[in-house]
């Protein structure tokens, strides 16, 4: 069997098959990192398959995929990365079942199979914030008035936007979280979310299609800030939400959300970081959060989210980058 598919190429697999559905998944750590885990965790025989689709694919090429991967006997399921919500608004009524938190937020991360269902979830709320609660301490938002800054209003800003506004967290939230887009569409989507859940922390979106807009933005956050590029850009698309003339809060946290590309928003971060006083962080917790949380559910296994066994399945997944 290929190792990557396109929507066009896809085949009935003949061993029990996972998919990871995103835009360069050939280029993507679990390809090494995935036989490991899945020895580790005595997942048995079982092959990795990416399926590559263009970024907001034609509906089409979407039902395709969900179609074969519910119907395919040897597919065990899916992780969703990139489309989590251009697919499920183009195969919604394939699911036998949704959870909760992908029908409030209108995306999928993970496609998996139990008892002849098959089932959607959003499991980005949960990794995004194992990995925030990662590297900020306890009450960071509590200490004094502190914005979070997102560039791009996909799934990963949803997520991000739903887990520190939530009442539950009391006064470890934002005073504020400003999201930008390019375009409108994503903003209002997540406006609804974010009423939904909670309006209790102020939202502030603004439509900011160039870099020099989000510049803008961020020259309005509050030291201290969390400031998260959520766009895709660095690994899906060449370059970064912000201009080379940006300049970051003092004492800001900076997260972009990849780990491989040309990591353009990382490399502006890193140049700034003594001067600005910055912690920057990317992807790589998040993306071990990220695969887990969906590698438990497809698979029906137990991982812990900290402790012994999710130590070891960080020190395997670390000795496998260069």
């Amino acid at each position: 069997m290929p190792c990557t598919f396109t929507s066009d190429t896809l085949e009935p697999a003949a061993t029990p098959t996972f998919y990871f559905i995103g835009v360069t998944t050939g280029s993507s750590s679990i390809r090494t990192v995935f036989p490991l885990w899945a020895e580790a965790l005595g997942l048995g025989e079982v092959e990795l398959v990416g399926i590559d689709l263009p970024l907001h694919a034609p509906a089409e090429q979407y039902r395709k995929v969900v179609t074969f991967l519910k119907d395919d006997p040897q597919s065990l399921g899916a992780l969703v990365t990139t489309h989590k919500i251009d697919l499920f608004e183009a195969a919604r009524d394939l699911f036998d079942e949704i959870d909760p938190l992908a029908e409030l937020m209108d995306e999928v991360s993970c496609l998996s199979k139990r008892d002849g269902r098959f089932r959607a979830h959003a499991k980005d709320p949960i990794s995004s914030g194992h990995a925030l609660d990662a590297f900020l301490p306890a009450g960071y938002f509590a200490a004094e008035p502190t914005d979070v800054v997102v560039f791009g209003a996909g799934g990963s800003a949803i997520a991000i936007d739903w887990y520190l506004a939530r009442p539950e967290r009391g006064d470890d939230r934002p005073a504020r979280i400003l999201v930008t887009n390019r375009s409108a569409g994503r903003l209002e989507t997540l406006t609804r979310i974010h009423d939904a859940a909670s309006a209790e922390v102020a939202l502030e979106t603004v439509l900011a299609p160039t870099p020099a807009d989000n510049d803008a933005v961020l020259a309005r956050a509050s030291r201290r800030a969390v400031v998260v590029n959520a766009t895709g850009l660095g690994k899906d698309a060449p370059g970064s939400p912000l201009s080379d003339d940006v300049v970051f809060p003092e004492q800001a946290v900076v997260w972009d959300l990849n780990y491989r590309g040309d990591l353009v928003f990382l490399d502006q971060a890193r140049a700034a970081q003594e001067e600005r006083s910055l912690q920057v962080e990317d992807g790589w917790i998040y993306f071990i959060h990220g695969w887990t949380q969906v590698i438990a559910e497809v698979f029906d296994v137990s991982i812990p989210t900290s402790g012994p066994v999710f130590d070891e399945l960080s020190a395997i997944a670390a000795s496998t980058r260069s």
